[in-house]
């Protein structure tokens, strides 16, 4: 397997690198660029997502400096599958804030302690899944055998189906929370008739939380798949997830053209899980996992696109005809 799990790449210096840059990106863009609610645009999103992209490659050319090529490539290998599999993410959120009429200039804010509650959660999975893999080598099989299922019920589904009424967190909220009729501004908590009320932005952030949940099920074992460090994992991981708001923003209008990036992903984690499962016959180098792993989703972006072209054309000769 890429990557000893005994052996980490995980010094005081590139953890403290890490959390400065994490650190710092988090701060200036909630409390200088992001100060004041506003509906963020596509060309401030795709500034945005460049910063964070451009960010994640300055962090893994640093990788690369300090502890050389091979795990410089597993965090970009990391990097790649988890930021393919966030898009799904937004698949959901663009459903959560149609369904709750969240303003434009209140998603940001709603994504921002999303991503600081996923960078929590995401730890959390991260030293697990590494502790399970330590103890339990077997642990590695159930990883894999999940991924490939997974991917194969993903490349089957049509179509996303979100139903926020049945989310459990929803139904919970709305039955013990009390909750303020409509929005109240910003604000997650108000106080209101002498005892604090939560505004549906709390309902929408405590299902996005939940949500998550479900996605790093799918996304840690997938990098466990390239790479058994747990500084790498969990630094790929977060990297990604940090430029997931500016992605949404970019890519919310456009999701419906993305017909096939479905198939892609399920066909991605149905690798990375063949790999998990034949790592013991068969050890199949980083460098061809992450030309795979492009080709397959670089695929289906082309196909969607091609298509919904197509389909665009069509539809414009129709109503010429």
């Amino acid at each position: 397997m890429d990557g000893a799990l005994a052996g980490s790449i995980g010094t005081p210096l590139l953890w403290g690198v890490f959390a400065a840059v994490v650190t710092v990106s988090l701060a200036l863009d909630l409390f200088v660029f992001h100060r004041r609610a506003h509906a963020v645009r596509f060309r401030e999103a795709v500034g945005w997502s460049a910063f964070w992209i451009g960010l994640s490659l300055s962090f893994n050319l640093w990788i690369h400096l300090e502890a050389g090529g091979g795990p410089a490539l597993e965090f970009l290998t990391g990097y790649v599958i988890e930021k393919a599999l966030s898009v799904d993410n937004i698949f959901v959120f663009v459903v959560l804030f149609d369904y709750f009429a969240v303003p434009d200039r209140f998603q940001h804010r709603v994504l921002f302690w999303g991503v600081l509650g996923a960078i929590v959660l995401r730890g959390t999975f991260v030293a697990l899944g590494a502790a399970l893999l330590s103890e339990f080598q077997w642990i590695l099989y159930l990883f894999g055998a999940f991924l490939v299922f997974t991917g194969g019920r993903l490349i089957r589904q049509r179509e996303m189906e979100v139903h926020p009424e049945r989310n459990l967190v929803v139904r919970l909220g709305r039955r013990y929370l009390p909750v303020t009729e409509g929005y109240r501004g910003q604000r997650f908590l108000v106080a209101e008739g002498g005892r604090w009320l939560a505004t549906p932005l709390l309902l929408v952030l405590l299902v996005m939380e939940g949500t998550d949940v479900i996605f790093a099920v799918d996304s840690i074992p997938a990098i466990f798949a390239v790479t058994r460090d747990p500084f790498l994992v969990f630094t790929s991981n977060i990297f990604a997830i940090l430029g997931l708001r500016a992605l949404y923003f970019v890519l919310a209008g456009l999701i419906d053209r993305f017909r096939f990036l479905k198939v892609g992903l399920g066909l991605v984690l149905v690798f990375v899980g063949a790999k998990m499962l034949l790592d013991r016959w068969l050890e199949i180098p980083i460098g061809l996992s992450l030309g795979v792993v492009v080709a397959l989703l670089a695929g289906a972006i082309v196909v969607s696109w091609l298509l919904s072209r197509d389909t665009q054309l069509s539809e414009g000769d129709g109503s010429t005809g």
